[in-house]
């Protein structure tokens, strides 16, 4: 894409799911974004596997940014990443795992991605089976543009994963980034408890209850959006989803974002 985009290009940015039409577009995107190369069997999951959320931006009827996620329970969160929940929460806990972002070089620095990770926030608030009580993603520790992006939008670093990637046979490290807004607010609400207002014993359980649900606590509600998986004609509707690569060394997963919100 070549023609120089105007400030006002979020004002013309139209949000949708993914679909089968879309996957030699995505292909072309994810070779310029991404140092994997994905199986075939890859696009054909994130345009049409509903345990996945792949959400599209498109300008003017062209795809120019995407995010895509897996839902799936606590008891399918792989062993690195197994602390993200309290062990207190069912098996069956929903969680949110972000497997990649990436916005069209001339088109980033516009909220492009913010507005992608803030619809993703939308649906597992409202829309996710019985809601998701943990977001995360894993990212290259030498994706400075990608951990500056996360980190600006209150994700923190919750582990170090040596030797996570292979990328074109060479082994890299990542990082475990964890969304903590939500429990950042849920802390401050009981914060703002005074003891000398509510017995003690209650008082305690309370603390208590926050110290089960962190590292993560639930997320506050927002309107849900309703997707489809057509092409809509300039109607703005919102969200798509996708499947899951893992790599640990000897597979490979999309190094979330890259530097492709940057």
């Amino acid at each position: 894409m070549t023609e120089e985009v105007p400030p006002t290009a979020l004002s013309e940015i139209y949000l949708r799911l993914l679909c089968h039409d879309d996957i030699d577009t995505v292909k072309q995107l994810c070779g310029d974004w991404f140092p994997i190369e994905y199986p075939d069997s890859w696009y054909q999951d994130i345009t049409s596997n509903q345990k996945f959320f792949s959400l599209a931006a498109t300008y003017r009827g062209t795809i120019v940014g995407m995010i895509v996620a897996e839902i799936k329970s606590r008891a399918k969160v792989h062993k690195e990443d197994g602390d993200i929940l309290a062990s207190g929460f069912p098996v069956d806990t929903q969680v949110a795992y972000i497997l990649s972002l990436g916005v069209v070089k001339e088109f980033r620095k516009h909220g492009i991605g913010s507005l992608l990770l803030e619809s993703l926030k939308d649906h597992i608030s409202t829309t996710a089976q019985d809601h998701c009580k943990a977001i995360y993603l894993h990212v290259l520790t030498t994706n400075n543009t990608a951990i500056h992006f996360y980190e600006n939008r209150d994700f923190k670093q919750h582990h170090y994963l040596p030797y996570y990637y292979s990328i074109r046979g060479v082994l890299k490290d990542g990082f475990t980034y964890q969304g903590t807004d939500y429990l950042q607010h849920i802390g401050s609400t009981l914060a703002n408890l005074s003891p000398c207002t509510i017995p003690q014993r209650i008082y305690r359980q309370a603390q208590n209850i926050l110290c089960n649900l962190l590292p993560w606590s639930g997320i506050s509600a927002k309107s849900g959006i309703e997707y489809s998986r057509t092409i809509p004609s300039r109607r703005k509707t919102g969200s798509s989803a996708a499947p899951a690569l893992r790599g640990n060394g000897l597979a490979a997963v999309p190094p979330t974002s890259l530097s492709a919100v940057g």
